[in-house]
């Protein structure tokens, strides 16, 4: 039985990560943090997890996380590179859900989240968590950087089109949209359902965290550096990613993009491609860890459009997350993640 810690059990992600963990068969928590709800107890906090966790938050402390094989960090940015180098040096695999150690450019990192970065030997070891791309590096890793949840879904829609080379990696577009539980539970503003309900918007437009994240990761595919342009939207839906990408064929001759698209995913647990001529839906996806994605050249034209869409708490974090714990571990893949998508 694989131990478990969780750093930052209160957010949207954490909580996540409990609900995943409850029926997962060889995995147990046996740590849970919180500095501001130490004392609490789980279910009295989470009454949908009444009668599966017998945990009270407790303030992080390395001597009693370093008892667990591994510990997931579910914070904010700027916490986990205090304390996952110590754990990693005391023998416990870490897996962080911020974004502490995606980036590999530290000064690209720095100029995005607005701090300097205090763990620049972890970062460079660290393995990029998206199973897809680096599963035989995730199966040796000591630290993992869990994707974000735009990256996933932008990066698994364009993989196969940048690795064959088939598109002008300079002009890439992704229009994607968020549900409102990628802003986290914190209270905000913007996040009120008086004023995100019934209303569509994008913002950050002139550049967002995740931006970086997507141009690294599809420059390593394409093997050289592309050009993106990235517009993320709020969408009035709690749950969700919806990622409308578009590329121009290089050479507009007749591919068969649905055959390649299948080939590329064939034999990846999580990665659905649908048939030809589908619109995936974001509710498909709710609550499973799940990317679903479809391939469209509209009008036998030069541009083509792929749609992926994922829950953001799942395939977009805390799922994920689960896949990279299970990689690293020798587990099935699949175990504690075979959840079935919620319609309605």
């Amino acid at each position: 039985m694989v131990k478990v810690g969780i750093v930052g059990g209160t957010g949207y992600t954490g909580v996540e990560l409990l609900r995943l963990l409850a029926n997962h068969p060889e995995a147990q928590v046996e740590v849970i943090t919180s500095r501001s709800e130490e004392g609490v107890r789980i279910a009295d906090m989470y009454p949908n997890l009444r009668g599966r966790y017998d945990l009270e938050f407790t303030v992080p402390d390395v001597d009693t996380l370093s008892k667990c094989d591994v510990v997931f960090f579910a914070t904010p940015h700027g916490v986990a590179m205090k304390m996952a180098p110590e754990l990693v040096d005391k023998g416990v695999k870490v897996i962080d859900l911020g974004a502490d150690f995606r980036i590999k450019d530290l000064d690209v990192w720095s100029q995005w989240y607005g701090m300097e970065h205090t763990a620049p030997e972890a970062a460079a070891a660290a393995v990029y968590g998206l199973p897809e791309v680096n599963r035989e590096q995730i199966r040796e890793a000591t630290l993992i950087a869990c994707p974000g949840c735009y990256p996933t879904a932008a990066q698994l829609g364009y993989l196969p089109l940048i690795e064959n080379k088939l598109i002008d990696h300079r002009r890439l577009i992704a229009d994607c949209k968020s549900g409102v539980s990628g802003a986290g539970r914190g209270a905000n503003v913007g996040s009120l359902l008086c004023e995100s309900s019934e209303s569509m918007k994008a913002y950050a437009v002139p550049g967002h965290r995740h931006l970086p994240e997507i141009k690294q990761g599809l420059s390593a595919a394409a093997e050289r550096p592309v050009g993106l342009t990235f517009v993320p939207h709020l969408t009035p839906m709690i749950r969700g990613i919806h990622a409308t990408l578009y590329g121009i064929l290089r050479d507009p001759v007749d591919h068969d993009l649905q055959k390649m698209f299948e080939e590329r995913y064939a034999n990846e647990p999580f990665v659905d491609v649908m048939p030809a001529g589908s619109h995936p839906e974001t509710r498909s996806v709710k609550g499973a860890n799940q990317c679903r994605i479809s391939v469209h050249r509209p009008g036998n034209q030069d541009t083509v459009v792929v749609l992926s869409v994922i829950d953001n708490l799942v395939k977009g974090a805390a799922g994920q997350a689960v896949q990279n714990m299970n990689i690293m571990f020798d587990l099935p893949e699949t175990a504690g993640l075979e959840q079935v998508g919620m319609m309605p």
